[in-house]
């Protein structure tokens, strides 16, 4: 399997060489060079299978000519033997066809864990192949940050530096990274927005000096490998709910627009979907563009649903590719708009082929507040406010005649309620409780760096701490 850039300048790569170069020189995403499928059966037989093995069977074709069988095999196996259920990624029913999709079972307590605790040891693998470090550089609005810290935390051939916007992450999320005091995880709270925060990190890595210096590889949605590992719970959900015979919709919290984009791949391997439903915050770019064709940056605004006030979607990039007829000129164009205009606008042809699957919605935080109410009242189950604003979103969209009542319509539950714990008592009065491992967090000794929003500061803070300039010379 060969990987290409969205915007056409950079070289084509395996697929090893894209999960260590994160994003393309060029400053596009890699994508596949074709989009490899499964047959009816073949998505039928995985219904028998345990969560590992699945992983095995959708990400085989995307690794292949860098993992043999067995090695990802081992990879998956060890990597999902972390989570506190053996399912991994349960489904929970909260309605007479509706559902939830269990995705904070892994060490961190959110759906980022899914593909972290992959991703990690695929990278450290690959780089003890080659006899090098890199040094992991990357922006998060709260769950990518902690599930990163935690899964490369100690390990010889990785130093992580996870910048976050300063106050704008809950209280567990930020505690869950910086009291991570391992000698290679450096956290870097950053005077901005998550936005801000991503913008620097993609500034680094369009410095081709100093991306080639310290060696510099991102763990965030843009990276091929994280957004691919979480196509597999589309299979398993989809599956148990009578797939491939029966579509099924899905609601998916989206900030960044990788999640989503991860069952776009389900969907392209040859999943049947009824829709897939992009649920937004207030911070709602991605609902404005698909009611008028056009992206534009307004102002981020801070919610109760943290991970989800982002307003430049990242992985956005990539369907565009595909629904522009993968011309990276065109891709190269709007990214330009993006960047001097702070807007672009899609063609007719463009926005219906996007319409075609996706549906979105917005939801407010009176909205948001009064679901995790009303899941709460109907079904005594906690829902966190970025699942609450799927579930509206997806309600919203069938009482409007978007989903048929026969489909099963499944929301993606993205975080544990106690990650949130403010949230979800100012809505029920009841307060969730840390797992009994974490029941300390907040107590536990902290290291964070606090910067201003400059990429260039940013770069001397890496540069004085990384150790792979050296390690590679």
């Amino acid at each position: 399997m060969r990987y290409i850039s969205t915007r056409g300048e950079a070289s084509e790569l395996t697929f090893e060489e894209a999960t260590l170069a994160g994003l393309a020189r060029d400053g596009g995403l890699y994508v596949p060079k074709s989009w490899p499928t499964l047959d009816k059966q073949n998505i039928q037989d995985l219904s028998h299978l345990s969560y590992a093995d699945v992983a095995v069977k959708v990400l085989a074709p995307f690794v292949a000519g860098s993992l043999s069988t067995d090695e990802l095999a081992e990879f998956c196996k060890s990597a999902y033997a972390t989570f506190d259920t053996p399912d991994v990624a349960p489904l929970r029913q909260i309605g007479s066809n509706d559902w939830v999709l269990e995705l904070f079972h892994g060490p961190t307590l959110a759906f980022k864990d899914v593909a972290m605790q992959f991703l990690a040891r695929l990278i450290d693998q690959l780089l003890a192949r080659r006899g090098k470090r890199v040094t992991i550089v990357g922006a998060t609005s709260g769950d990518t940050g902690a599930a990163a810290v935690k899964a490369f935390a100690g390990l010889p051939s990785v130093d992580v530096f996870m910048l976050h916007p300063k106050g704008r992450v809950s209280d567990v999320q930020r505690c869950q990274m910086t009291t991570v005091l391992d000698r290679n995880i450096h956290n870097i709270a950053v005077e901005g927005t998550f936005d801000d925060c991503q913008t620097i990190v993609k500034k680094l890595f369009q410095d081709l000096e100093f991306r080639d210096q310290y060696a510099l590889s991102g763990v965030n949605s843009i990276n091929w490998a994280r957004v691919v590992a979480q196509a597999v719970y589309y299979f398993t959900a989809a599956t148990a709910l009578g797939g491939p015979q029966q579509a099924v919709a899905f609601s998916v919290p989206t900030g960044n627009f990788g999640d989503i984009y991860a069952g776009y791949i389900a969907r392209q391997m040859g999943l049947p979907l009824a829709r897939l439903m992009i649920a937004t915050n207030v911070n709602d770019i991605l609902v404005r563009t698909l009611e008028s064709g056009r992206y534009e940056l307004h102002k981020v605004m801070a919610t109760q649903s943290p991970s989800m006030d982002i307003q430049i979607a990242s992985n956005f990039e990539r369907l565009l590719f595909d629904v522009l007829d993968r011309d990276p000129d065109r891709i190269r164009g709007l990214m330009s708009d993006l960047s001097s205009k702070g807007r672009f606008e899609l063609d007719t042809d463009a926005l219906e082929r996007i319409r075609a699957l996706f549906a979105a919605g917005r939801c407010s935080e009176e909205q948001t507040r009064a679901t995790i109410k009303t899941v709460y009242r109907e079904s005594k189950y906690i829902v966190d406010p970025h699942t609450a604003v799927g579930i509206n979103v997806a309600r919203d969209l069938r009482n409007r005649g978007d989903i048929d009542d026969t489909i099963p319509l499944v929301s993606l539950s993205t975080a544990h309620p106690a990650k949130f714990p403010d949230a979800i008592e100012q809505a029920i009065g009841v307060r969730p409780a840390l797992p009994d491992h974490m029941s300390d967090l907040l107590e536990r000794e902290e290291r964070c760096a606090v910067l201003p929003n400059d990429a260039g500061e940013v770069a001397r803070f890496v540069a004085s701490q990384a150790t792979a300039a050296g390690a590679n010379a």
